[in-house]
């Protein structure tokens, strides 16, 4: 075996651990210690590889059981997996059913020269739609950049005309073994050359420079949903970077903001707006037209008495729910407004009322000389 130290101390567990406990351990070392996120560290792929070989003898009944029984000693010469000589991704491979798909799980695939398809970046951009679109749902058109395959060599990334050649570094297998820990085992890693590829191109595309990819302006319509909330996201399959060798598209993220309105303030599923009245309005009651989100009009009736701040309520003229499309309610906070200036009849009319309340009120007020004049007979000049 490659490795002498405990397999329980490796996953540290205890002897009587079960397959659940060393599992979950198992999961936890791969995931910290996989190449994918320790790119170049030869001892994260130490620990990769020792942690591979643990668990593999610890959930096999058999040989765990002669490992109880005669430790390292009692494994030679049985058949199992040369993990020294393994590529840390086949390792991982070989027990993908416990990771799902982290790290791509069974979304990767292998192309030729032994590189794996990726899925390319997910792209995300923004529009602003009104609240009136909330109501009813819309359609908008939405233009982006995103690199795209490189018109030129179609993603190759190679100058058109030309062919690629096995790389010398690799010799055409997009891999290089090293020698660890005093030729005990063999690393495989990429080859730093052709980046797994097997081949290269001799002359890079003098349009992308190599890279196979260009900046391209992209233009689509995108369906929203009546009910959406600002923030909320539209996902748009495909829509986003090119995948590498061969992997799929990206999705593009449509990112939604509501436009603040005029008169309507939104919560949740509700419009709440505020509507000025008189004094006389609220106090001896009446009928108000209040605008709606669709453009009409309804009928309030404010009752005699109405105080300042009071809600009224009007059933299903809010917005729809994004799933049930159930319409909330629109909330009237009406306020009463106080005139700033009245006309004589007007504040003789109140100064009547307000003696029949028996409160005392401010006096006409004078003009500013009149209060210097007044000043100064006080003093008797």
């Amino acid at each position: 075996m490659a490795t002498q130290r405990d397999y329980y101390e490796i996953l540290g567990v205890s002897k009587s651990a079960s397959q659940d406990e060393i599992k979950r351990s198992y999961r936890k070392l791969a995931m910290k210690y996989h190449p994918d996120r320790n790119p170049d560290n030869k001892e994260a792929e130490d620990k990769f590889k020792e942690a591979a070989e643990a668990y593999e003898v610890l959930m096999d009944d058999q040989k765990r059981a002669r490992y109880d029984q005669y430790g390292h000693a009692g494994l030679r010469g049985q058949a199992g997996h040369d993990f020294g000589s393994m590529n840390a991704n086949d390792i991982f491979d070989m027990f993908g059913d416990i990771f799902g798909d982290m790290f791509g799980g069974g979304g990767r695939s292998r192309s030729r020269g032994g590189r794996r398809a990726q899925r390319g970046y997910d792209l995300q951009t923004e529009t602003e739609i009104t609240l009136e679109q909330v109501l009813s749902g819309t359609e908008r058109e939405i233009e982006f950049v995103r690199k795209d395959h490189c018109s030129e060599c179609k993603g190759s990334g190679g100058k058109p005309g030309t062919d690629p050649v096995a790389c010398v570094t690799c010799g055409g297998v997009g891999q290089v073994q090293q020698a660890g820990l005093g030729g005990m085992f063999r690393m495989v890693t990429t080859c730093p050359s052709c980046q797994g590829a097997g081949k290269k191109y001799a002359e890079n595309c003098p349009k992308c420079r190599g890279t196979g990819t260009e900046p391209k302006k992209r233009i689509i319509n995108v369906k929203i949903p009546a009910g959406i909330h600002d923030g909320q996201a539209i996902r748009v399959s495909g829509e986003g970077e090119p995948g590498e060798n061969g992997g799929p598209r990206g999705d593009l993220h449509v990112v939604i903001r509501i436009a603040e309105h005029k008169l309507f303030t939104r919560e949740n599923d509700h419009i709440v707006m505020h509507m000025p009245v008189s004094f006389s309005q609220a106090a001896l009651g009446a009928v108000v037209k209040v605008p709606t989100l669709e453009g009409e009009s309804h009928e309030l009736h404010i009752k005699a008495g109405t105080q300042h701040g009071e809600v009224f309520r009007v059933s299903g003229k809010g917005l729809p729910n994004l799933r049930s499309g159930r319409r909330g309610d629109m909330g009237i906070v009406l306020e009463i407004e106080i005139p700033s200036k009245l006309t004589s009849e007007q504040r003789e009319l109140l100064v009547k009322y307000a003696e029949t309340e028996h409160f005392d009120v401010m006096p006409e007020n004078k003009s500013f000389w009149g209060k210097i004049k007044d000043y100064f007979d006080s003093f008797g000049n």
